[in-house]
């Protein structure tokens, strides 16, 4: 038998953003799919385990004419004609429905084949990881330097609607499917952010999002040259790309590493894996992979010698799945300090199995735990030092129509927004609680003579639109990051 392993990346990351991450499917001789999940031997090496399917003798037989009677009763009763097809689909996304886990979803045909169509080296959209929780469509993650980052969409902000349509009763793939689009056109959606009042409509432009998952760069600091190594996504050729930016930086000399995998929603275990036999030291467990039973699979770094230099990780709210894991590995493997805020926490494993018609189901198969047995699902992995960034770093977009405008003696929070903004960009409010003094007037008028348009000492829609971009120029500053510094600071004391 001619086997391949196919890793099923994060599917929807490659149209907008995805909602798991998976493990390889196994190709077998009638170009079917077997679910498969690589586990390490004592000595190293890997062993296909395929798990054996349920047959219709292990399901119990008056379930299913039940079912059957049900489906009879509503195809041939029901005052109105019935679509047999969108019955059958209705009553397996019912059945999904039952597990309350948003990362298990059905998919129709056409669904399907927009999911194995995104597996390409761009795509077009916003730039966000997304899940269905509590029947939402929330935000994850949005991607680093992406239209969905900079229109101002946050972790856990959950989408009530897509240019002004309800969204809600929409699968997450039906929702995905009106959130995507071409380059250059423009999506309004209507966010519920977590601890803000108002609901926020926020305009983002939709570009194509290179997958260019490692970025590196070395930095001196304080005597001492410091490799930074940015991984945005874990796709199929992460950890080829790491490897060589990794062979690179060291070459150069490093004298300490940082991993930043802040706003990565994950992707391959694969990758994650093969990542941490680089740089996990050679014996531990990188991850281990848990099934219903409770049996655990344990993924061992193969690494010769352990570097010789220190690490630390960098981590945050939208680090997820597979950068969950390879923090937690630093942590608990490695020993290595890791910098910022508690993560994501998704820790279970999906893959999606073929219907035969075109459809596909993707189910959570596995939960996956920490190198030393953690289960972090729902919970996170937190730092071994907590740094938050500056307050200006979470503000929520300031919405002002085109017709309106914040001026003197009026009280918002969107006022109040803008006047975290204006502090972080070095223009000093006076305030932050919202009310629209003389001195955030001034502070405005300040903003707006800079930026070189009309000065009136009022929040316009374009002056809104400036401090936002604004804004996000500093945010991508180093000089601002409060957790990259700390970093540094580690690694050069």
């Amino acid at each position: 038998m001619n086997k391949a392993l196919v890793p099923v990346i994060i599917g929807l990351s490659i149209l907008l953003g995805a909602s798991g991450m998976y493990v390889g499917m196994n190709l077998i001789g009638n170009g079917e799919a077997a679910p498969v999940i690589e586990q390490t031997n004592d000595d190293g090496t890997y062993s296909d385990e395929v798990d054996e399917q349920p047959t219709i003798a292990d399901v119990n037989q008056s379930d299913i004419e039940k079912f059957t009677a049900a489906y009879e009763i509503i195809l041939e009763r029901y005052v109105e004609e019935i679509d047999s097809q969108k019955l059958v689909e209705g009553a397996i996304s019912g059945m999904l429905g039952t597990l309350e886990d948003p990362y298990s979803v059905y998919m129709d045909e056409s669904t399907a084949q927009e999911f194995m169509e995104s597996l390409d080296s761009s795509f077009e959209g916003i730039g966000a990881e997304v899940s269905m929780t509590n029947g939402r469509v929330t935000i994850v993650a949005p991607f680093r330097d992406s239209p969905a980052e900079r229109a101002g969409i946050r972790p856990n902000d959950q989408v009530i609607e897509v240019d002004g349509e309800d969204i809600e009763g929409l699968s997450l793939y039906e929702a995905v499917l009106k959130i995507r689009g071409e380059k250059g056109t423009t999506v309004t959606l209507t966010i519920q952010r977590p601890g803000v009042n108002e609901l926020l409509e926020l305009d983002v432009v939709r570009d194509t999002i290179p997958i260019e998952t490692v970025l590196s760069e070395v930095v001196e600091e304080n005597g001492k040259t410091i490799g930074i190594i940015e991984l945005r996504s874990f796709s199929e050729n992460t950890a080829q790309r790491f490897e060589e930016e990794l062979v690179a930086l060291e070459e150069q000399g490093i004298e300490g590493l940082i991993i930043d995998v802040r706003g990565n929603p994950g992707g391959f275990l694969q990758s994650v894996e093969d990542i941490g036999n680089l740089i996990i030291p050679g014996g531990e467990p990188v991850v281990q992979i848990e099934n219903r039973n409770g049996e655990r699979m344990r993924h061992i770094s193969n690494l010769e010698e352990v570097k010789p230099y220190p690490i630390v990780g960098l981590i945050n709210e939208g680090s997820a799945s597979a950068s969950e894991i390879l923090a937690a590995a630093l942590k608990e493997a490695g020993g290595y300090d890791i910098v910022g805020k508690t993560t994501f926490g998704k820790g279970t494993v999906q893959q999606s199995l073929r219907m035969g018609d075109g459809s596909e189901i993707k189910l959570t198969l596995y939960r996956w735990l920490t190198s030393a047995g953690n289960n972090i699902n729902e919970e996170g992995v937190e730092p071994t030092v907590e740094v938050s960034q500056p307050e200006y770093f979470y503000v929520s977009p300031i919405v002002v129509n085109e017709e309106e405008s914040l001026t003197l003696d009026m009280t918002s929070d969107h006022i109040g927004n803008a006047q975290i903004m204006l502090g972080g960009l070095g223009f000093n409010p006076g305030r932050e609680d919202g009310y629209f003094s003389q001195e955030t007037e001034a502070a405005v008028r300040e903003f707006q003579t800079e930026m070189g348009i009309d000065v009136t000492g009022e929040i316009d829609h374009k002056t809104a639109e400036l401090l936002q971009v604004e804004l996000i120029n500093t945010i991508q500053g180093r000089e601002h990051d409060l957790q990259l510094k700390k970093a540094l600071e580690l690694l050069t004391e």
